[in-house]
């Protein structure tokens, strides 16, 4: 017998939905674990999606109330799993290439790093990176740190409640996919959101329980990402403060993700296919797996190796290097033998909507026999093209191509 899940709204609702889709609390809705099986006529998408964020509790508040059948907001078509440009071609499960480099940043021969940087980069648009200089245990208590806050009961007076809002401008909060409004397909996720740079959050904006740990963790991956970026300058062939001079590593914003069980992880996904906005990705994953990247026509996993970070070149960052550096789709897949959580810290200037910055092809790149790719782009517009698509559609840099 199906389960029915009643999505009650809390008291509190300090809400605003991003793109000015905003509503006003509704009364109880019930949301039927077996309702994508409805008929169309009967199903009303945006009072499902209205049910589910009035709880504040996102997906992790259904998975604690047991449900166990994935309900339809979050069903994926068929072919989401395998999209028909790949279709004929097989997973490769468990598996991750040779070629995706671990790249040891205190081997002690700068030239061999930056080479294989510059390697990585351009031909994978993802590599992991070992030596790096942040302490293993505050990589350790940062996961536990995130974990805990996303397993915490909710409800009025919680963290939860007093963080959950959709509003651009909060610099900390928490919510259920950030384009649950917009998205054909609600993410099996919950995420919470941390604006380090360029204008931090009040020490009493974060939850108590994570609060030192995750400023900690920050400054820790801040300086790894300017570490990164004298690195990706020199493997362009330029001086290692360039990327740094055009104020590629100003914005930074930390996403500490929470993917619960799924009961049902072949009809929803954790992450839906896309590309990375910004110009440079720095991720922590724990042992759980489920990251995905697209090459070569298939989609390949990102296994998890314990004390590396993952790193990936953004959209931005392929514009400027005018196609030198490569910005991969990724996705991440339902899993469901227990919790999957990740911390991204991504840098990009253009994470500043009032941005008036302007992005092109680097001159010092450009030749006659490399002529520019792309044309030249304000910061805040490019942000506001990459959101207005959201995630699985890699569209928003083909845009920009000449």
């Amino acid at each position: 017998m199906p389960i029915t899940l009643t999505l009650t709204p809390p008291t509190i609702h300090d809400h605003v939905p991003l793109f000015e889709h905003d509503h006003v609390p509704t009364p109880p809705l019930t949301m039927s674990a077996a309702s994508y099986e409805s008929s169309p006529a009967a199903y009303d998408r945006t009072a499902e999606l209205r049910a589910l964020d009035d709880t504040y509790a996102g997906v992790r508040g259904l998975v604690a109330s047991g449900v166990t059948h994935v309900p339809r907001i979050f069903r994926v078509p068929d072919q989401h799993h395998q999209p028909p440009q790949d279709a004929t071609v097989p997973v490769r499960a468990g598996q991750e290439p040779a070629a995706i480099p671990i790249i040891d940043l205190r081997c002690g021969d700068h030239a061999a790093v930056v080479a294989a940087i510059r390697q990585a980069a351009a031909e994978w648009g993802f590599f992991k990176v070992i030596g790096h200089g942040v302490p293993e245990a505050a990589m350790a208590m940062a996961m536990d740190a995130v974990r805990a806050f996303h397993e915490a009961d909710g409800g009025e007076g919680s963290d939860k409640a007093r963080l959950y809002s959709r509003e651009p401008a909060r610099a900390v909060k928490y919510h259920c996919n950030f384009d649950l409004y917009q998205s054909p397909v609600a993410n099996w996720r919950d995420t919470l959101y941390l604006r380090m740079a360029p204008t931090p959050p009040d020490a009493g904006d974060l939850p108590d329980n994570c609060r030192d740990v995750l400023f900690d963790y920050a400054h820790q991956v801040k300086n790894l990402g300017n570490t990164l970026f004298e690195l990706l300058s020199e493997a362009l062939g330029l001086k290692p403060s360039h990327l740094a001079d055009i104020e590629c590593n100003q914005g930074k914003v930390l996403l500490c993700h929470y993917y619960p069980p799924c009961p049902q992880p072949e009809l929803a996904i954790g992450t839906s296919r896309h590309s990375d906005g910004g110009f440079l990705t720095i991720l922590l994953q724990d042992e759980i797996g489920g990251l995905q990247i697209f090459n070569d026509d298939q989609w390949v996993d990102v296994t998890p190796t314990p004390g590396a970070f993952i790193v990936n070149i953004g959209d931005l960052l392929q514009l400027i290097s005018n196609d030198g550096f490569r910005s991969v789709e990724h996705r991440v897949l339902a899993k469901d033998v227990a919790p999957r959580v990740s911390i991204a810290y991504f840098f990009g200037t253009h994470i500043d909507p009032t941005s008036s910055r302007i992005y092109s092809p680097i001159k010092e790149l450009l030749s006659d026999e490399n002529q520019p790719l792309y044309r030249e782009t304000l910061a805040s517009d490019y942000i506001k093209h990459y959101y207005s698509i959201g995630l699985d559609a890699k569209t928003a840099l083909s845009h920009y191509r000449l």
